[in-house]
């Protein structure tokens, strides 16, 4: 009998135990997927998205038309040096314009010039510098923009959702847990997702300056050996 009620107490107590370990553990871990969490973002993660793609399309168009921009013949200027130490000015604006570059539209305006003030032909490689570089940078401060406002409009989404939380907390006259935090962490995907878009963009928007800035640095120490060479004394 004593060990019959020994065992009844000691199941009583494993089930107690259990029960308690059941209420602290909670409800299995559920997953969400990034259908399930783009569907509870709300509408404001459509203009998120379309950041996005634009995002994503001016980067590789971009990168497309800096890497063409980039390609600089290393023997380019050598060749110019000779055609002009020549007296063959004509080869070397024929040399110019079969080379698509930068550095070759900037050194043939140059030779155009050729008999001007050396100031004047400086001038006029520093507008053609200029114009080369509105090529390359053409959009990119719109990918600029989308790396600052995409991740604003992920938290006026959030804030948007906290006003509607409370709103139904005042409405209702009463405070739940289930109802802050469910509806908290659906409003917070928006925010995510806006930081997410911003920082592609903004690592996109550097990383494509950076390839600029080379090509720049490029074209300048190409524009002061062209102008170095005007400048040199001619040889008998």
């Amino acid at each position: 009998m004593i060990n019959t009620i020994l065992l009844q107490i000691s199941q009583s107590g494993t089930d107690t135990a259990m029960n308690a370990i059941n209420a602290i553990a909670g409800p299995a871990e559920q997953s969400i997927s990034l259908w399930d969490m783009a569907e509870k973002g709300g509408p404001i993660l459509i203009p998120i998205a379309i950041f996005s793609i634009l995002a994503i399309y001016i980067f590789f168009e971009r990168l497309f038309t800096i890497r063409r921009f980039s390609k600089i013949d290393m023997n380019f200027m050598h060749q110019i040096r000779d055609h002009v130490h020549s007296g063959n000015v004509e080869s070397a604006k024929m040399l110019c314009q079969k080379t698509d570059s930068p550095v070759s539209r900037m050194i043939e305006k140059g030779i155009m010039r050729l008999g001007k003030p050396v100031k004047e032909i400086e001038g006029a490689i520093e507008n053609v510098g200029k114009l080369e570089i509105y090529k390359m940078e053409k959009n990119l401060n719109i990918l600029g923009t989308i790396a600052g406002i995409a991740p604003m409009f992920g938290f006026l989404g959030t804030i948007f959702g906290v006003i509607k939380i409370f709103y139904m907390i005042s409405a209702q006259n009463s405070l739940e847990i289930n109802t802050i935090s469910g509806g908290l962490y659906v409003k917070m995907i928006s925010s995510a997702a806006g930081l997410l878009v911003g920082m592609v963009a903004y690592a996109c928007y550097h990383y494509l300056v950076h390839l600029i800035d080379r090509i720049i640095n490029k074209m300048e120490i190409n524009a002061v050996e062209f102008i170095d060479l005007l400048e040199e004394p001619v040889k008998n």
